[in-house]
């Protein structure tokens, strides 16, 4: 996927699914294609238990996957693993490179997303010409991200309340429960987790979010 049209599909992208490699599963490769299937436009492995070798063989298996569904597939915190496997898309927290960084080691080509946990963290990423799409959260306390606070609902009006015209999606404990107060808050875009890889059947749950981030 050239930059053009990554960018392009964040700018249409509603539903993001962060993923591990599924290892005690040994599922991975199809529940990408059920997740995909289901309506998820953006996905990233993100699992910190895998060495280097495996990431790699992993993320190549994610660009397949999602070129045959037409989706945008992301880096999470790996400029090197970025580069290596050509991701047209590489995310970073706040205690990952910055982005100037990441800019100088990959170039413009790749788009570039950004963790922000505060309204000021938002308006940098807003403001910021090289950050092509940014996160809002944790709302809820999530497991994924142990020890880290959850901003809750407020953060979210906030931030709607600027009208950020960088693509930005909220996160953070999103499932179908939680979702409608979320959509309430102002936000068209999420990033979930457990919604769909604890779910028993991932593509009904990525359908029946999509359906509800698209009315």
């Amino acid at each position: 996927m050239n930059p053009a049209a990554a960018r392009a599909r964040l700018a249409d992208a509603r539903l993001y699914l962060c993923t591990d490699a599924r290892q005690d599963r040994g599922d991975l490769e199809s529940f990408l294609h059920a997740a995909l299937a289901g309506g998820v436009d953006v996905v990233q492995l993100r699992d910190k238990t895998l060495d280097v070798a495996r990431e790699l063989e992993l993320q190549r298996l994610v660009a397949r996957v999602a070129a045959e569904h037409g989706a945008l597939w992301a880096v999470n915190d790996r400029a090197d693993v970025a580069s290596l496997t050509g991701a047209p898309a590489v995310h970073m927290g706040q205690g990952d490179l910055p982005v100037p960084a990441v800019r100088s080691l990959l170039g413009p080509g790749p788009a570039l997303g950004r963790s922000t946990h505060t309204a000021a963290q938002a308006a940098a990423a807003e403001a910021d010409d090289d950050v092509d799409y940014f996160c809002v959260g944790p709302l809820w306390a999530t497991p994924t991200k142990p020890g880290r606070a959850a901003v809750g609902l407020d953060l979210l009006r906030e931030v709607a309340g600027t009208a950020p015209t960088t693509p930005w999606f909220a996160i953070g404990g999103i499932d179908a429960e939680r979702l409608d107060a979320v959509l309430a808050a102002g936000a068209r875009r999420v990033v979930v987790v457990r919604a769909i890889t604890e779910a028993a059947d991932p593509q009904r749950a990525a359908r029946e979010l999509r359906e509800r981030l698209d009315g």
